[in-house]
């Protein structure tokens, strides 16, 4: 099954709740046409959810799909990316308008507009072999355990600093 996690946003914009609802009966027709006594193709849970069973549900899915459309950093990427078990990892899917896309130099880079790509890379992401998932998952892990808040707080301040130093010399 397809798991979309979409917790409500902006309830009092009339944009949001109309997506909301589309997004309510198209997940229903899929359902309807497709489902089985003992299956459900589509599970769209509409609210907010636990870190702790984000988490869970992050670590137990095969791959992971985040393709926000324009985005700043994506912390769902980055915390679907720390959630994978080095005994059975999944694999990302991320828009290459997330800006954790510079980093998730191991997920799978989808234009979201692009939905044949998309369609492609998911089942690249199904049907990847457990070593190529594994490495996958450490080198974007070991990327970001470098790159964690500490050296981006160090690497702005040093900006900062240099600039300082040039505009009082001058340059």
């Amino acid at each position: 099954s397809f798991v979309q996690i979409a917790p409500p946003s902006r309830e009092d914009v009339a944009e949001y709740i109309d997506i909301r609802e589309q997004l309510e009966q198209m997940a229903g027709n899929i359902n309807g046409q497709y489902s089985d006594y003992d299956w459900t193709p589509l599970r769209y849970l509409n609210r907010g959810f636990s870190r702790q069973a984000l988490a869970g549900m992050y670590r137990a899915s095969r791959v992971g799909l985040v393709t926000p459309l324009r985005d700043g950093m994506n912390l769902v990427a980055k915390e679907y990316i720390a959630a994978q078990s080095e005994d059975d990892p999944g694999v990302l899917v991320l828009s290459r308008f997330a800006g954790a896309a510079k980093q998730a130099d191991g997920a799978l880079i989808v234009n979201p507009y692009d939905i044949y790509a998309v369609a492609e890379a998911l089942q690249t992401a199904l049907n990847m072999p457990f070593d190529e998932r594994l490495e996958r998952r450490n080198r974007m892990m070991d990327r970001m355990r470098r790159e964690d808040v500490a050296a981006w707080r160090n690497d702005f301040i040093g900006r900062l600093e240099a600039v300082a130093t040039a505009t009082r010399s001058g340059g």
